[in-house]
């Protein structure tokens, strides 16, 4: 029955149009290292592992991004350009994510919150700012918590890790993704479930179908989708909602008032802003701000408001 509801809920989507016409059926594979963000990567070992990485900008305080579940460096195309003429800005690739190494690793949110930690020694910074969207929020909590001494302050965008499940829920999560799943998605739903992150999805996003679509087509691809299920299992085998007293780093709470997976739609139902105020009431040195029209990935949505509101936050 939940699964239906899930299924129900890319239907609604693709209903509301959010379909542009565009197939990929015929196109090439497109390798992992070939996907376009925008930007030139770098890469170093952190770790013993090579992490790709998006650097721009040369201000005095660094401002490291990390993307959420199932995404990449890539999704901070339209934020980098602002905040890189403020700060230095460094967008990771998890490893098992774009352009890193995949492989058999831990993939859980401790291992990601070290790999961060690593990255920040292996670059020379003294303390980082650094921002987080969804699974990439949760690790941010993980890291404030594990390495309070190199981060200032903590921007969670849309963030996991506020939300509370039960035993049972995370259980639900556990047996709902697998990787074959994952690799025999349609192409109708790979857009759906993507346009299911976004307020507005548009011909602005088809580059989010088009690397999905064609990524598939590759070995690596296997690599990938066993990323996603650890993952997956990472976020409800190391909860943090009941860890956010512990925070000391000054943080901004972020979320798009449309938000359609947070809270979880099939579980729990409710609003963004009510999972944005339990965030506020539990974090010490915490504010929230909503940003309208915008859904689970605010900062590609509206990404003039989220670029002020973060610089609003750090540059105080």
């Amino acid at each position: 029955m939940k699964q239906s509801l899930v299924l129900l809920i890319g239907a609604a989507l693709l209903l509301a149009g959010c379909s542009t016409g565009k197939f990929y059926y015929d196109a090439p594979p497109l390798s992992f290292a070939d996907v376009n963000y925008g930007f030139p990567t770098k890469h170093t070992l952190v770790n013993g592992i090579n992490v790709h990485y998006i650097d721009e900008g040369k201000g005095e305080k660094t401002l490291i991004l990390v993307h959420g579940l199932a995404s990449n460096a890539g999704f901070w195309r339209y934020n980098i350009a602002e905040l890189s003429s403020k700060y230095r800005v460094i967008a990771v690739d998890l490893p098992g994510y774009g352009k890193s190494d995949k492989g058999v690793y831990p993939y859980t949110l401790t291992f990601y919150a070290d790999i961060i930690s690593g990255l920040v020694k292996q670059l020379n910074l003294s303390t980082i700012y650094y921002a987080g969207n969804s699974m990439g929020g949760q690790i941010g909590i993980w890291f404030c918590l594990r390495h309070p001494e190199q981060v200032e302050k903590l921007v969670l965008t849309d963030p996991a890790g506020i939300e509370h499940f039960t035993p049972g829920e995370k259980e639900w999560f556990r047996g709902f993704f697998n990787t074959t799943i994952i690799k025999n998605t349609p192409e109708v739903t790979i857009r759906a479930n993507l346009a299911n992150n976004l307020y507005n999805f548009d011909e602005r996003f088809e580059w989010m179908v088009e690397e999905r679509a064609r990524t598939v087509k590759t070995p690596e691809f296997d690599d990938f989708a066993y990323t996603v299920v650890r993952c997956v299992n990472a976020m409800v085998d190391e909860p943090t909602d009941e860890r956010l007293g512990q925070l000391k780093t000054p943080t901004l709470i972020i979320y798009g008032e449309q938000d359609l997976l947070i809270p979880n739609p099939v579980l729990h139902g409710g609003t963004s802003r009510s999972i944005g105020e339990k965030g506020v009431k539990e974090i010490p040195h915490a504010r929230l701000v909503m940003i309208p029209n915008a859904g689970h990935i605010s900062m590609m949505d509206q990404p003039a408001i989220y670029d002020k509101t973060v610089m609003d936050f750090l540059g105080q």
